[in-house]
């Protein structure tokens, strides 16, 4: 069946935010919408609830589906869809690519155990940072992260330190094309006052977020750079806000990051 007969009226020749390319494969992008759909808040969907969360007509849906548990992907049980595990095969696929992280975890999981704080790693995707390693201590955060897990990346001190590496016109349109939330009364909210914290950020080489995501929770992170200086990812230490100073922070945490940042980045090409 071609792509033109699978489209509806919710799907017109041109769907929103798809590219103008003729190359572009309108049927992978769907079978990846429906992917996406699945999550912390979906670990299950209906048929129907697939087909609305990923912007689909029903039959679409179904035939998405269907390739995907044909393939391995999905699992059905009844009327509900989940993703198997077979899905972690494409994750792990691209952490494999990723040798800096493979370098960072032990330095990570060293440091987070003799400074009883916790140590991750993220990448920024978009406007999200998504988190490659994690060495939990202590739990801060309401919600669990892991792996995987993806936060609001102008609110947390490893997506602040990436996007500073993007150029300014980049900043400006991702500061632009999201709606910035509070999360908190310290949240920076402000587009000018976020742009220069983040410029400000870049130029220290280092940011600590205080409370902006979560009540009591304050992080650290520094860039991880390859040999030729281009940024792969940032590293981070939290805490909980009584137990370290914005300053104890600067003194004692900042050079043990800088210090695992610049082995890893020696050794990454």
């Amino acid at each position: 069946m071609s792509q033109a007969s699978e489209r509806h009226k919710g799907e017109p020749g041109h769907r929103k935010g798809e590219p103008d390319d003729k190359e572009f494969m309108t049927t992978l992008a769907k079978g990846l919408a429906v992917l996406g759909a699945f999550g912390r808040q979906r670990p299950t969907m209906t048929l129907s609830e697939a087909a609305v969360v990923a912007d689909l007509s029903r039959a679409t849906a179904r035939r998405v589906l269907r390739t995907l548990t044909q393939l391995g992907y999905v699992v059905q049980d009844g009327r509900t869809f989940a993703l198997s595990p077979q899905i972690l095969d494409l994750g792990f696929a691209y952490l494999s690519t990723q040798s800096w992280i493979d370098r960072a975890l032990p330095l990570m999981r060293e440091l987070s155990e003799r400074l009883g704080e916790s140590c991750s790693a993220a990448i920024l995707q978009g406007n999200d940072i998504v988190y490659v390693a994690r060495v939990p201590a202590r739990r801060i955060m309401s919600a669990a992260l892991s792996v995987g897990s993806r936060l609001p990346a102008l609110h947390t001190a490893l997506g602040r330190v990436l996007f500073g590496y993007l150029d300014e016109a980049e900043i400006w349109r991702r500061l632009m094309s999201q709606r910035i939330e509070a999360y908190t009364p310290q949240t920076i909210t402000d587009p000018q006052a976020l742009f220069d914290r983040i410029r400000a950020d870049r130029a220290q080489k280092f940011s600590i977020v205080d409370e902006e995501l979560e009540r009591g929770l304050r992080a650290l992170a520094v860039p991880v750079l390859d040999r030729s200086g281009q940024v792969v990812g940032a590293i981070n230490l939290s805490t909980h806000s009584t137990r370290t100073t914005r300053n104890e922070m600067r003194e004692h945490f900042l050079p043990e990051l800088n210090r695992i940042s610049e082995q890893v980045s020696a050794m990454t090409v």
